[in-house]
């Protein structure tokens, strides 16, 4: 008997390239305007790459330490307490120079506000919790 020649099936192929997951980034403009107000000074672009790269590395260990603070409490959600904790394990927040000081140094007025209750007319905190 003569069997009939059959077209061979084909798997169809995958995407060959996977992407990693986008991660977002801060600006590189906020990057630079804290970085200028902070030296006073111009800054070389090979000298700013190295800066930017080492903020990445930064910010991406700080979220990380936030989050492992938050899961050891059996949380999942970061809480302003465990941003201090991690801040006074940094040496920034100390007896002498606590989280409120810092801020009302380091950040504008309208960030002031809105991370530092302030008692208003008619017996009300802002912000409130």
């Amino acid at each position: 008997p003569v069997q009939l020649l059959q077209p061979k099936t084909v798997p169809k192929r995958l995407r060959t390239t996977q992407r990693k997951p986008c991660e977002p980034q801060m600006p590189r403009s906020l990057i630079k305007e804290i970085f200028r107000h902070f030296v006073k000074m111009s800054v070389t672009r090979d000298a700013f790459k190295i800066v930017e790269k080492c903020s990445e590395r930064y910010f991406k260990q700080l979220s990380n330490d936030l989050e492992a603070y938050a899961h050891h409490a059996g949380r999942k959600t970061v809480e302003a307490a465990d941003l201090e904790v991690l801040m006074r394990r940094q040496g920034l927040v100390t007896d002498k120079m606590p989280l409120n000081v810092l801020i009302e140094n380091y950040l504008p007025l309208e960030y002031r506000k809105l991370l530092i209750p302030v008692a208003v007319s008619g017996n009300k905190v802002i912000p409130s919790k």
